[in-house]
């Protein structure tokens, strides 16, 4: 809690100082208070455990952030997850080992504050407890599907030298994790966590990126690592109404102090789709390597967004993980249920050594949004195992309010 107060003390003095509260414009407020309510049903019913989980929980963010003064701003955000019925679930912290997780656990803390300096449209600089998301959110991101977001407490600077290029390079040393701090992995204290990229834009063909992440956790001394890597990702248009889709991504993953292990191992994602008239379709193929004995991990990333659902494959098995998958939706693009979003996606999991059958997935998601402040969602994961871990079937129905 000193931690807290030490790194809130100075935000909310400068929120509340007579020099910000007078540095207004016409066109921004010299403090604009916010909220985000986001209510979330989710039931778990996976083979193996006795009983089937019902997670009911209400997530509130309550935040105000500051106009800019000199370049410079501040936010401060507080967040409260709240159950909001029986406790019938594993929150990861209440030890109901006999229900499937629902990494939600009930909480008040303190969920970003910092301070932001732009001297100028090509510097952001910022300082303190935030959100950080890099590119596709594949190896750095806020896991924002959780009810707790993942934050970093980093300093986090990026710079645009010339149009189209952008570095970016941050230095975190506290990862707080969604499981919160009552849990004993919900903090990673003492973590040295370098994190860089630069990308480029070229044009219509779309943008490359370099990365390099070092991950020294000595909490987790089996997530730490060494990742280089290079994406090229872009929608070139093709007609009026046609876009064509492609990434491609390669990346080698070594070993690095604290983990006892020794390996490198190699990342590729390719995936090619197209989009017409509200209607998306893609494919994709994506190559977590293992060797028997460890895998290629993504930690810090927001993992829900990759290989299903379901959350089967958090962790990357020790033969590696294939996974090859089809995605389709359709957006209402006019008329009274313009925003309207369907979407289903459909995976099949080997592993890299010995082309091991996993088992397949299959997924499916209605959105709409009611207002502009307020969105509804339900959302479905089947996961048909073939032998690795056990058939599991989640459903989520979700209400979110932002003001």
């Amino acid at each position: 809690m000193s931690q807290v107060k030490l790194l809130a003390a100075p935000l909310l003095g400068m929120l509340l100082s007579p020099t910000v509260l007078h540095a207004q414009s016409a066109d921004k407020p010299a403090i604009t208070p916010y909220a985000d309510i986001r209510y979330r049903l989710e039931v778990v019913d996976q083979d193996g455990l006795p009983e089937d989980a019902t997670a009911s929980t209400l997530r509130v963010k309550i935040g105000a952030k500051t106009g800019a003064w000199h370049g410079l701003s501040a936010l401060v955000e507080g967040e409260a997850i709240m159950r909001v019925g029986p406790r019938h679930y594993n929150d990861t912290v209440n030890g109901l080992a006999r229900y499937p997780v629902v990494a939600d656990p009930s909480d008040v803390l303190l969920n970003q504050a910092y301070i932001r300096f732009q001297p100028s449209e090509t510097v952001d600089a910022v300082a303190g407890r935030q959100v950080i998301n890099l590119d596709n959110q594949r190896w750095i991101g806020s896991v924002g599907w959780r009810q707790n977001d993942q934050t970093f407490d980093a300093a986090k600077v990026a710079v645009t030298p010339v149009a189209g290029v952008t570095a970016q390079y941050f230095h975190s040393w506290r990862v707080n994790r969604i499981f919160g701090p009552d849990s004993p992995r919900g903090i990673w204290h003492d973590a040295s966590v370098d994190a860089g990229n630069v990308s480029v834009k070229l044009g219509k063909a779309g943008t490359l990126t370099g990365y390099g992440y070092w991950l020294d956790i000595p909490e987790a001394p089996a997530a730490s690592s060494r990742t280089i890597g290079a994406r090229m990702a872009g929608r070139p248009a093709v007609a009026s109404t046609i876009t064509l889709l492609y990434s491609a991504e390669y990346a080698r993953q070594t070993d690095l102090s604290p983990n006892p292990a020794n390996f490198g191992l190699d990342y590729v994602a390719l995936e090619a789709g197209i989009a017409a008239k509200g209607f998306t379709v893609k494919g994709g193929y994506e190559r977590l390597e293992g060797n028997g004995t460890v895998a290629l991990q993504t930690p810090l990333a927001t993992l829900h967004a990759f290989n299903g659902w379901a959350d089967v494959f958090l962790n990357t098995p020790a033969n590696g993980l294939r996974d090859l998958y089809a995605d389709a939706s359709y957006k209402v693009a006019a008329g009274p249920l313009k925003g309207l979003l369907l979407r289903g996606a459909y995976h099949d999991f080997r592993s890299t050594v010995g082309d091991l059958g996993y088992g397949q997935e299959f997924d499916a998601l209605i959105a709409y949004p009611v207002t502009k402040q307020i969105g509804v969602s339900a959302k479905f994961a089947h996961y048909n195992s073939d032998g690795f871990a056990t058939d599991r079937t989640k459903a989520w129905f979700s209400i979110e309010a932002k003001f």
